[in-house]
């Protein structure tokens, strides 16, 4: 009976980045005693959920994202009204791609069926709208009119703080060491154990760290973004101020995958601009990858598309991905244990999703029937028998 009775719980959840954050707050607003652990000491900035801005859309190729962000844009409106802070900045969002090719037209027919706000830009009226900027020969352009920025720290934060509102107990530097399946999970810390009758993990780039210790294993790879800050040569050229949007650059010339930009915003005069891919790594050795392959590939489409910026980045921050082999996240229960409940693999554009990521994985911890169809976010998608290391 070394057990006190505070250490029990009806959920407990691993991992206090923006899913876990808003899979607590979900929890606590249901009325459920609900703990949320984190390794590291909060605020930080070691995984997926820290910086100063995310892009907020519904511009995606896959209709299922798409309708998800409609019920995500609510709940974010309803937590800046329960937190009295602006998350969320309009900008729009600029689109451009390739006419023809498959991606930039799914988009836009995702768009359409979505019914999403959007306007075409026709190419002889493109820099009239989207001054300092070439449009790629054979790119076409429209902007998603009511998309924009998410203020991300302030984001985390104020989830946590609603969640601690509802009587929610966050507890950080509580590295997960031990977890006990069974009708009450018992998970072990450096510092403290605690029984719960389900369990969430939401570990981010840590996942194939703490999933191991209940026998899965999922294809997971965590990526070091370069996030990269250009000097606008005049001020304010490409600045939140002056309207300039967000923008998503589909097939660039340059490289496989898509690059991104936020206006200038939170350093005055430098715009964010990255590539969405980055170098594997280990979460935990991080600033040992050096690789800036990345960092040649946005200097090259700067100078061709962006010629209002100085080519060589002038901040260079970083971020990690956790990325599954097509790009989807996983939102599911243990293949073993049905009260333990996954979420994992966001790969690089889970944020925005954030209060509806916690919506369903809260309802799975429950043992409600989740408001979506979460088949495109299975475990058995990837075809690989659980581990039985217990």
């Amino acid at each position: 009976l070394a057990l006190c009775n505070d250490q029990e719980y009806d959920c407990i959840v691993i991992g206090a980045g923006i899913q876990g954050s808003f899979t607590a707050y979900h929890l606590a607003k249901n009325k459920k005693k609900t703990l949320l652990l984190e390794q590291f000491i909060l605020p930080h900035s070691r995984g997926s959920s820290h910086g100063q801005t995310r892009i907020i859309r519904k511009a995606y190729a896959e209709n299922f994202y798409a309708s998800m962000m409609g019920e995500s844009c609510e709940l974010w409106t309803l937590l800046e009204k329960e937190a009295g802070v602006t998350l969320y900045r309009r900008t729009g969002l600029l689109v451009m791609g390739p006419e023809n090719g498959k991606d930039f037209q799914l988009i836009k027919s995702t768009i359409q069926s979505n019914r999403v706000p959007a306007v075409v830009l026709q190419r002889h009226e493109f820099s009239q709208h989207i001054p300092n900027v070439n449009l790629t020969h054979g790119d076409a352009a429209f902007v998603e009119t009511d998309a924009g920025i998410l203020y991300a720290d302030r984001a985390v934060r104020a989830a946590q703080m609603v969640f601690q509102g509802h009587g929610g107990v966050i507890k950080d530097r509580q590295k997960v060491v031990q977890i006990e399946p069974g009708s009450m999970v018992t998970v072990t810390t450096g510092s403290g154990v605690y029984r719960a009758k389900s369990l969430v993990i939401t570990a981010g780039p840590w996942a194939s760290r703490v999933l191991p210790l209940t026998g899965l294993q999922l294809p997971l790879k965590v990526v070091r973004i370069n996030v990269c800050y250009w000097k606008e040569k005049v001020p304010g050229s490409y600045s939140v101020t002056n309207r300039f949007p967000c923008f998503i650059q589909i097939q660039p010339k340059e490289a496989e995958h898509d690059i991104y930009g936020l206006p200038s915003n939170e350093y005055p005069g430098l715009m964010k601009l990255c590539y969405h891919m980055g170098s594997e790594t280990d979460p935990d050795e991080r600033d040992r990858q050096t690789d800036r392959s990345d960092v040649d590939i946005l200097s090259r489409y700067i100078s061709r598309c962006f010629p209002g910026l100085v080519p060589e980045p002038a901040v260079v921050e970083s971020c990690l991905y956790t990325v599954t082999p097509d790009h989807h996240f996983v939102l599911d229960r243990h293949p073993t244990y049905s009260n333990i409940v996954i979420g994992a693999g966001f790969s690089g554009h889970g944020f925005k999703f954030g209060p509806v990521v916690g919506k369903v994985l809260s309802e799975l911890s429950m043992g409600q029937v989740p408001s979506y169809d979460l088949s495109p976010f299975s475990i058995r998608r990837f075809h690989t028998q659980p581990k039985s290391a217990l």
